[in-house]
């Protein structure tokens, strides 16, 4: 039996001469240095961000390697310290492509390594510093706004040597530099959160001027935090990735990370001018990052969710297995082309037919395994921002709403069915829910009727408009032979 190759800078040739493509940069002398921070080194991280990043280096050059940090955990650190940051990317589609990703050149832990990460990111050669913490680690209120009543903050505001959040940790950094004369680097949140880059920077501004106004005014002048949205699907690696990298690359890899062939970088374009070539290997700069976000609601999340709860009512398992009913996929495609795509307008860099297509594409990759039951949760929240907007304008400009009216009755259907099966509805309006189909009968006028009441989802504006409830009654009317007869006969 082959001997595996413990992957690190000095396998890399071994590694090559398998016609594995692996990063030029970090072939032994490795010259790139780092240029780039980042906190919160999760799977999505490193088979996104870090990837563009990665590209960058390996068809463009320049010091722009990364030091990941993990704020708490140890776990990335353990896994790929030993391995120079190096690790395997599985990229899923028909066939699985591999390569070896090389942008990590050390991993740090905040907790342990604290005087490290501080010396790191007040480095002269430290330009951009990016987030991937989820949108609790920001410690923002419900307004978005910095929440002085969170405890890591209020730790951090205590005077305390050594910060526990990212906000804290990063104005500390950035005051030290403005001690030395240093610029602010550049701090990109790629979160999935609206507007992060102008949140992030308010909530640097404002913690800075909880001790130091002169630090907070600086950082208010002299801060770029680009607005960002972000997407692939990346599952959690497992064992049976490991073996995967083990039988088909003859390497052993701690960490490898998977993720689906289609990525989306959407940066607002106020980058400086000495920066990684993102932008030259997939990433789109834009001064409309809210216009990209808009479109994935509509062309991307409310197609998903429409699929999810007609899907159930199908007893259809997955996205995939979805995907290979022809009705569904001729519903789901009418409803792009008709209701959807006629509401989307901008941003310029956008191809919005050719984006609705590629996400089609995404929805049919085998190697994904996405569950409709996992999609069709917290429907309360999903719906208002995935939905109803596009309903609300086509009203006013005029166009139909029948097929997005099926979508929002497959969710009452698929709701009320849960409930009177006994079974679980994952949502945090589940109480309000289990009362509003306790009255329910199957009547369509009633039904719909009660699901309206709930103002926490649908506006009262909208549940008077008589246009609308009229397509809501019939799109509940009609789903009616899938519900008692699990039937695929019905049309909208």
């Amino acid at each position: 039996m082959t001997q595996l190759i413990n992957l690190n800078e000095n396998s890399l040739k071994d590694i090559a001469n398998q016609k594995i493509r692996v990063p030029q940069y970090r072939m032994p002398p490795s010259a790139a240095k780092i240029g780039i921070v980042h906190i919160g080194p999760g799977a999505f991280f490193r088979a996104h961000q870090a990837w563009y990043t990665h590209q960058a280096l390996q068809q463009h050059g320049g010091d722009w390697c990364i030091s990941a940090v993990s704020l708490r955990s140890s776990g990335v650190s353990d896994a790929l310290t030993e391995q120079h940051g190096l690790y395997c990317l599985a990229e899923l589609d028909k066939k699985t492509h591999f390569e070896v990703v090389g942008a990590i050149k050390e991993v740090l832990v905040a907790r342990q390594q604290y005087h490290d990460v501080i010396a790191r990111l007040t480095n002269i050669d430290t330009k951009f510093v990016t987030l991937t913490i989820t949108e609790k680690g920001y410690c923002l209120n419900n307004q978005g706004e910095l929440d002085l009543t969170h405890e890591d903050i209020k730790h951090d505001l205590a005077g305390t040597n050594e910060r526990i959040s990212a906000v804290g940790i990063l104005v500390q950094a950035l005051s030290v530099r403005h001690e030395k004369g240093l610029p602010a680097f550049t701090v990109i949140s790629c979160d999935n959160i609206t507007g992060n880059g102008t949140k992030l920077k308010n909530a640097l501004v404002s913690f800075a001027a909880q001790t130091n106004l002169t630090l907070a005014t600086w950082l208010a002048d002299s801060l770029t935090c680009p607005s960002t949205m972000v997407d692939s699907i990346t599952p959690a690696t497992d064992d049976s990735l490991r073996d995967l990298v083990q039988q088909k690359l003859n390497i052993k890899d701690n960490w490898p990370i998977k993720r689906e062939a289609f990525l989306q970088w959407v940066i607002e374009d106020c980058l400086p001018a000495d920066r990684p070539a993102w932008d030259q290997v997939g990433a789109i700069l834009t001064r409309d990052v809210e216009g990209f976000e808009k479109a994935k609601l509509r062309l991307l999340n409310c197609p998903h969710s429409s699929i999810a709860y007609l899907g159930c009512l199908l007893d259809i398992e997955t996205v995939y297995d979805a995907m290979q009913n022809t009705q569904l996929v001729e519903f789901i495609e009418k409803m792009i082309e008709e209701e959807i795509l006629p509401s989307i307008d901008g941003p310029k860099e956008l191809d919005a037919k050719q984006y609705s297509q590629d996400i089609l594409q995404r929805f049919r990759n085998p190697a994904i395994r996405h569950l409709l039951s996992q999609i069709a949760w917290d429907g309360s929240q999903k719906i208002p921002m995935r939905i109803l907007p596009i309903v609300q304008q086509n009203l006013i400009e005029g166009r139909s709403v029948a097929l997005l009216c099926h979508a929002l009755a497959s969710w009452m259907h698929f709701v009320r069915l849960q409930f009177a099966k006994g079974e679980n509805v994952v949502d945090p309006l589940a109480a309000q829910l289990k009362k509003v189909t306790d009255s329910c009968n199957g009547k369509a006028h009633n039904d719909t009727a009660l699901f309206l009441t709930m103002t926490a989802i649908f506006p009262p504006s909208l549940a008077a408009n008589g246009e609308f409830k009229h397509a809501l009654e019939a799109a509940y009317i009609n789903l009616a032979p899938v519900i008692n007869n699990n039937q695929h006969s019905w049309s909208a």
